[in-house]
């Protein structure tokens, strides 16, 4: 590891698992001083005290703007600024098969982590980066924000107005130096898309993850698993001045899903000629 973001410090949201996890332990192997914000207080602790004097963790619900709002003054209290707000925090809702099925008693739930956090995080942290130099924004969206489909609409129009959010706020904060993108994660393997019983024992735990994992590869032309790592690494890279010029994207990490269909349908229709000409 080298030293990318020495002297800075920086705020990840639902860091006790999963991308924002990843994305704490890369940070401080690149010289940030991190503070981990989460519901999840014990595994938060842990991870924090696991990185000495380069990490802090402060319980924090994002869809309360008054915590986030004393998430940002701690972590400027504690390490002495703030630089780089990685707004992670999220969560899938209810999983019903048909909308017609949902009963849209998450939605407040959802929207209000899901984009109210976000939009709370990125403006206390701009507000202080505003007086401060700037600094780097980063949003953690989603492919259902992206692509239309069946299923989690909830969870699909917050991810959405993230994506639309990320770029009006870019445009909205530049004039301040402070840079504003986001992330479009794919089959990312994380408890948020295990799919197993909270009840299951590892064995059933395993297999959901090979069974569920298999249905993932069907529309992701890279047939490659997607880990945290693989999204903390983007993360990374928009929060270097590696990206000092980018600034309002939304960038997919994803293994090709959001690239096109991987079918070849042309081979599909030639199977079928045949099978019609010679049945």
């Amino acid at each position: 590891m080298g030293q990318e973001l020495a002297g800075k410090v920086a705020i990840v949201t639902g860091a006790a698992g999963g991308i924002g996890r990843a994305t704490v332990e890369l940070f401080v192997a690149e010289g940030a001083k991190v503070v981990l914000a989460d519901v999840d207080a014990r595994q938060g602790e842990e991870l924090a005290a696991q990185f000495g004097a380069s990490a802090a963790f402060k319980r924090t619900d994002v869809s309360d703007a008054d915590e986030v709002k004393a998430l940002v003054a701690y972590a400027v209290s504690h390490f002495g600024g703030l630089h780089i707000m990685f707004n992670n925090a999220g969560i899938s809702g209810a999983q019903y098969p048909r909308f017609l099925d949902d009963d849209l008693k998450d939605f407040q739930r959802v929207i209000g982590i899901n984009l109210f956090g976000v939009m709370a995080g990125s403006q206390a942290a701009a507000r202080h980066m505003s007086k401060h130099g700037g600094g780097v924004i980063i949003n953690n969206a989603s492919i259902a924000g992206v692509l239309p489909g069946q299923a989690l609409m909830t969870y699909r129009a917050s991810k959405a107005a993230v994506i639309m959010f990320s770029k009006s706020s870019a445009i909205d904060f530049a004039e301040y130096g402070i840079r504003v993108n986001c992330l479009a994660p794919g089959h990312i393997r994380t408890p948020l898309t295990s799919f197993a019983p909270a009840d299951a024992s590892p064995e059933v735990a395993e297999r959901v993850k090979q069974a569920v994992g298999a249905a993932f590869d069907v529309n992701q032309p890279l047939k490659r698993t997607g880990y945290p790592i693989d999204v903390a690494q983007v993360v990374l890279f928009l929060a270097s001045d590696r990206a000092a010029q980018v600034t309002g994207i939304v960038m997919p990490v994803d293994g090709g899903i959001t690239a096109g269909d991987p079918v070849n349908h042309l081979t599909e229709i030639q199977a079928a000629r045949a099978r019609a000409i010679k049945p």
